[in-house]
């Protein structure tokens, strides 16, 4: 061999930086979209900047939510319910009251539909049966199933939250 051929075999190839500067582009170009999503509202991720501009002070704004909110609610209180409940031979009995959170302005409405409240809420409870009742984060799942059926009965956005008053299995 010729002292060509040998030198070409011993010296390395150099390899290209072309892979490298476009990863650090596309790298760099990623970031700055999700920093643009982020801070345009694109992806909601805790309070935005148009939020950050109205906050000037945190500690004012937070009690102004607090007593609008306050002012904007009303509570309509259901007369307690009493179910008789029946599984593996035993017959328990289900005393359970509850409050409605709604509007202020929806209050009247609401009181108005209680009947069909009641009947809504009796109807569920009398098709639960013991084993429903014996997890302890039931009571959770059965505040959402019942707060679901009374929003149907109520309409939509009149009914804020169901209050569990009394829930007793006897």
């Amino acid at each position: 061999m010729t002292d060509a051929t040998i030198e070409d075999e011993l010296e390395p190839q150099k390899s290209s930086k072309t892979g490298l500067f476009l990863g650090l582009g596309l790298a760099l170009a990623g970031a700055g979209g999700g920093y643009y999503a982020t801070i345009s509202g694109l992806i909601p991720l805790g309070e935005s900047h148009a939020t950050k501009a109205d906050n000037k002070d945190p500690d004012s704004h937070g009690s102004a939510m607090a007593t609008t909110a306050a002012q904007d609610i009303a509570f309509v209180d259901l007369p307690p319910i009493m179910i008789s409940l029946t599984g593996g031979g035993d017959l328990r009995h289900l005393r359970f009251h509850a409050q409605l959170e709604v509007a202020s302005s929806a209050a009247s409405n609401v009181e108005k539909i209680t009947p069909r409240i009641i009947d809504v809420l009796n109807g569920y409870l009398r098709a639960l049966e013991l084993s429903d009742l014996r997890d302890p984060k039931s009571l959770a799942r059965l505040r959402g199933q019942m707060l679901r059926r009374v929003s149907l009965v109520a309409g939509e956005g009149n009914v804020r939250d169901l209050l569990v008053m009394e829930f007793v299995l006897n």
